[in-house]
């Protein structure tokens, strides 16, 4: 990318707002036939996509004049935003949703640090042969991954009223996990920033930096993303109509919303493994689910707080168990100091098994 007002950079921007004014004129009738709901939501999340990615495009240059782990922090928050953004609209949405916070975060926890994480390594030590993660920052990332998917998942079966949290109990959740969670970053950008950069430079293919203003590439970016959250709205009532007249499963919107947000953020994982940036890989992946999970948790609940919603988070015991066997993984490639095939491999097994279940 040579100029931030270039086509590529402007297209999805057109497409997005394009697309906002097109449904302002034409908008979908909850009546009309089941192809025509489905011609209508393929489009709609068809502009999302485009939109994300031009998202990610200018979130990237921004992540290369910055350097990590400040710019991988850009462009992670930037993707997982879009995420809590879908996520809320749907919660505003018609239909029964209680689940879909539950389902998308889930689907993210095992996607991020499973699916994309595996193909990653496979492809990075592949190529160059172990690789050393930075371990201070993939400990941080293993610990704050563990205490809030506990949280999220596991807590609300044991604590809560039919897989909810009380109003109470929400309330200390919401302050709680946004307070571990902005602490975390702050440890991350400030005091532990080191903790979060490559222990070795592999990369030498350079990229031709951009010759337009960060301050461009932030405004750009803002703009392209707003069509996002105003698309969503009616992303979420196609999708809800679709599901109910295909009994498709409950948990394929959750899954369906995190493919959106995560495609993007998944292809540059695969080009810093490509490079060899194993550390970055881990910020994008692990870091992408700390963000995750600590954004949607005192987002959905306070949603949930204001809107007298009943938010279920407690996982199934099927659910739970792929949690774990990622977490045990995960502390192996942690205690083995260099990640190697093996690794990868059975991270995209107990992957491809996640999406067995979430269809049987």
């Amino acid at each position: 990318m040579t100029s931030a007002v270039s086509t590529r950079s402007l297209g999805p921007l057109a497409l997005g707002w394009s697309g906002v004014a097109a449904l302002a004129i034409i908008a979908p009738d909850p009546s009309q036939s089941l192809a025509a709901s489905v011609a209508w939501l393929v489009a709609i999340v068809t502009v999302i996509v485009v939109c994300a990615f031009g998202v990610l495009g200018h979130a990237e240059e921004l992540a290369r004049r910055l350097g990590d782990p400040y710019g991988t922090l850009v462009l992670t928050l930037s993707i997982v935003t879009i995420e809590v953004a879908l996520i809320g609209a749907v919660l505003f949405g018609p239909g029964d949703n209680e689940t879909v916070a539950r389902d998308a975060t889930m689907a993210a926890a095992v996607l991020f640090p499973g699916l994309f994480l595996g193909v990653g390594l496979l492809i990075g030590t592949l190529r160059h042969g172990p690789l050393q993660f930075n371990r201070s920052g993939l400990s941080s990332y293993l610990t704050m991954l563990i205490a809030l998917g506990s949280i999220a998942f596991v807590l609300p079966g044991f604590i809560g009223v039919d897989g909810a949290y009380t109003t109470g109990q929400a309330i200390l959740v919401v302050l709680t996990t946004a307070g571990a969670y902005g602490f975390f970053l702050w440890q991350q950008i400030g005091p532990r920033a080191r903790d979060f950069q490559e222990v070795t430079a592999l990369r030498v293919e350079q990229e031709t930096p951009s010759t337009s203003p960060a301050w461009l590439h932030g405004l750009i970016l803002f703009l392209t993303a707003a069509p996002i959250v105003v698309l969503s709205h009616d992303m979420a009532g196609l999708l809800d109509t679709v599901l109910a007249r295909t009994s498709a499963p409950v948990a394929l919107s959750g899954l369906l919303i995190t493919t959106i947000v995560m495609l993007p953020e998944g292809l540059t994982t695969l080009r810093a493994a490509w490079f060899g940036e194993i550390q970055r890989v881990s910020n994008l992946t692990h870091g992408a689910m700390v963000s995750v999970v600590g954004l949607t948790i005192p987002t959905v609940l306070t949603i949930g707080l204001i809107t007298g919603q009943h938010i279920v988070f407690a996982e199934s015991a099927t659910n739970i168990a792929f949690l774990a066997i990622l977490a045990l993984i995960s502390l192996s490639i942690l205690g083995a100091k260099r990640a190697t095939p093996v690794h990868a491999v059975v991270l995209l097994v107990v992957s491809l098994m996640y999406l067995v279940s979430v269809f049987s």
